[in-house]
């Protein structure tokens, strides 16, 4: 993997990266934008599907100024951000419930399960969309996250010429470059090519912290015939950032500066190479054949200097000094997907059938190394002492010297491999019961077999277990009229877990059960003068089987171990609009009431002594979010331009399970402007946290919090063509 050399990879994305968005200027009239079938989700309006799917289209990315997967889901009131593991992945929880808090989220890429593995945070350079599918996605997408999945549609070639390329200034030494260009080629322009690529240097407002960020995503995709198609994609990712947990809190001296960084400006290096290819056969005017093949590895590797936990931790004292302890990492992860699936229609008497049926496999090699340094500071020690602030990893907050004793010496930790292998079978038949009503049912099966290999252990253990499960689904939509559906659905789901009880078995899986109902509008249908769609649901999911402290006498009599034994429930309400009006206005407003809670009681199965009760609230969930964007076009004398800007509000959440540490709720304003002074050429100015409010986005304890970013700005110019 690392044979590829960085140099060549930032050269050869330079100079390919002339560019194409068709959606990116959103001034120029001449712009068309086209579409991107959605894989493997059937041939379905929105209005047809009894789930509450949001599209984040490529003109609201563009409006919201994202640069990342974060940002993006920012959009969505459903998401709620989780601990990213020091900056160094995405994290996410979708309707209260995250998945495995030690892996990133897991997410899909072309409804390719991708998110897993350690290839850092997602950029949105050469993502053309972002679905939240809301609840269990078992039945075609197989094993996901609890609350709901994110899907990403990537740029695709769409036998267009053109390009753009943009160039960005922004707060604390930010340049990016990124770009976009596609073409066709061949006899009868039978072969598309889109090379996208992006390169990012910045610092940040908390000293010390600089990322540089590279990436490249060409993608081909050749017509064999008027009914064939074959497409390949290449990912390739390549980041450098220091590992950041970010503040420290204390009842008695509050947060730490947002400003100062408590890690060491070392970075840590995480690097993705991915595959996709996938062919498309339209067999007649009904049935359909869609099969692929997804291949990612990738590693992350280096050095961390993290604050330390309960009596460990020196801040509680002074309010100045952070203990800190050293770990270093070798993690690396091997992904592969193969999927085949057939999609069509038939009747059955008066009945119409559409029906989608498949089959996939996964196999993830996952692995863990982890050497670690840390202490206890001793009592009544002296905080001052240059030995101490030495041998314990010390920061003065006020006046932070870094640099000091960078190369402790760790002992073992964690050195593990995980191979998880999964087949899995499925089909969903929607039936046209008369002119007005569908139902849907649907199910998945699936037979998975788990590898742990313990490398610690002279020799290794290795432990294999199997299990296999059926995930159902149900659902019914009502059409009032062409613009207006009722719908209600029920789902299961589940995800493998990590580890083995303190007999060596196997965890069994985390389960989800999921109901939901509400009613969507197409606005288009009753306003001449408003196109777009508003969606109000109602929803409920329960989960049980996660991850507690296993607190039997033959469990801690040989040490600490978990069993899967928790149970927690989420229901809300969410309401969310995506409208555009005649007068060239474009409003944006995503909007959920979320209480999600633990439904028994049980003691914490991350060792920290605490007691959580039925009724305490699940982490970094609050109970209100609310997004809106707003956009309106208009021309300053002969000069097309847009003027906007967006505000999120997340109301307050728990921070440290088990405890009564609160992030406060926050409200920050973004405002942007763009105007195009001559054919071709745009400038946009975005400005976000407009009143510089002091907030904290997530957490995974009182000493591992994230400091939201300042009052910041970014400038833009693109080239279009």
């Amino acid at each position: 993997m690392r044979s590829i050399k960085l140099s060549y990879l930032a050269s050869t994305a330079i100079c390919l990266t002339a560019l194409s968005n068709p959606t990116y200027a959103q001034v120029d009239d001449e712009i068309v934008t086209t579409g991107t079938r959605q894989a493997y989700q059937g041939n379905f309006i929105p209005l047809e599907a009894p789930q509450a799917n949001q599209t984040i289209d490529s003109e609201t990315l563009e409006i919201s100024g994202a640069l990342n997967l974060d940002q993006a889901l920012d959009l969505s009131a459903s998401v709620s951000r989780q601990n990213n593991f020091g900056g160094l992945w995405n994290s996410f929880s979708i309707r209260g419930f995250s998945g495995d808090i030690n892996l990133p989220s897991g997410f899909l890429v072309n409804g390719f399960n991708a998110g897993r593995g350690f290839g850092g945070p997602r950029d949105l350079a050469g993502v053309e969309s972002v679905d939240v599918l809301k609840g269990p996605r078992s039945a075609l997408f197989g094993r996901g996250e609890p609350g709901g999945t994110i899907n990403l549609v990537t740029k695709r070639p769409q036998f267009e010429t053109g390009g753009y390329l943009k160039g960005t200034i922004g707060s604390w030494d930010q340049y990016r470059v990124e770009g976009d260009v596609q073409t066709s080629v061949g006899e009868n322009n039978d072969l598309g090519v889109r090379l996208v690529g992006f390169y990012e240097d910045a610092e940040s407002f908390r000293k010390g912290v600089e990322t540089k960020k590279l990436g490249f995503y060409p993608s081909f995709t050749l017509n064999l015939s008027d009914t064939a198609t074959i497409t390949y994609e290449f990912e390739y990712t390549d980041q450098e950032n220091p590992f950041d947990r970010g503040v420290v809190y204390n009842e008695t001296f509050g947060f730490s500066s947002r400003d100062v960084f408590v890690g060491e400006p070392v970075p840590i290096e995480t690097e993705v190479l991915g595959h996709q290819l996938e062919a498309e056969f339209d067999l007649n005017d009904n049935w359909s054949l869609l099969t692929g093949l997804g291949f990612r590895e990738t590693t992350l590797e280096g050095d961390a200097f993290e604050p330390q936990f309960g009596s460990r931790q020196t801040y509680r004292l002074d309010g100045q000094t952070i203990s800190r302890f050293f770990r270093t990492r070798d993690y690396g992860s091997d992904y592969l997907v193969l999927r085949g699936e057939m999609s069509g229609e038939f009747n059955t008497g008066q009945l119409r059938h559409r029906i989608i049926f498949g089959a996939d496999y996964d196999e993830f090699d996952n692995t863990l190394s982890i050497e670690r340094y840390r202490t206890r500071f001793p009592a009544g020690g002296d905080l001052t002492d240059s030995g101490l602030i030495a041998t314990h990893l010390l920061l003065d907050v006020t006046n932070p010297v870094y640099g000091v004793n960078l190369n402790p010496v760790p002992g073992p930790n964690t050195n593990r491999n995980e191979v998880l292998k999964g087949t899995g079978l499925y089909f969903q038949d929607q039936i046209d019961m008369t002119d007005k009503l569908q139902i849907r049912i649907g199910g998945r099966f699936d037979d998975f077999e788990q590898d742990l290999i313990n490398l610690r252990a002279v020799p290794a253990i290795t432990i294999t277990s199997n299990d296999s499960r059926f995930s159902p689904q149900v659902g019914a939509v009502y059409s009032v009229n062409d613009g207006l559906s009722l719908y209600g659905s029920y789902g299961e789901g589940f995800r493998l877990q990590t580890g083995q009880d303190f007999q060596g078995n196997q965890f069994d899986p985390n389960i989800t059960k999921s109901l939901e109902g509400g009613i969507k509008a197409e606005l288009g249908q009753f306003y001449d003068a408003v196109t777009g769609s508003v969606s109000l649901t109602l929803f409920q999911v329960d989960q049980s089987n996660f991850l507690v402290n296993d607190d039997r006498p033959e469990a801690t009599a040989v040490g600490f171990f978990s069993i899967p034994a928790g149970k927690a429930q989420s229901t809300g309400v969410e309401f969310d609009a995506n409208v555009e009006f005649e007068s060239d206005v474009k409003l944006w407003v995503s909007y959920a009431y979320t209480d999600a809670e633990f439904k028994n009681s049980f003691a914490d199965a991350d060792g920290f002594g605490f007691t959580i009760d039925a009724g305490d609230p699940l982490i970094n969930t609050p109970k209100h979010q609310l997004n809106i964007q707003a956009a309106k076009g208009l021309e300053l004398g002969s000069m097309p331009a847009q003027l906007g800007g967006g505000l999120l509000y997340v109301g307050k959440r728990n921070g440290f399970v088990g405890s009564d540490f609160t992030l406060p709720d926050y409200t920050t304003l973004r405002v942007f402007g763009e105007i195009q002074p001559v054919k071709n050429i745009s400038f946009r100015l975005d400005i976000d946290n407009l009143f510089n409010e002091t907030f904290y986005t997530n957490s995974f304890a009182d000493v591992w919090v994230g400091p939201g970013t300042p009052r910041s700005f970014r400038i833009s110019m693109a080239y279009n063509f």
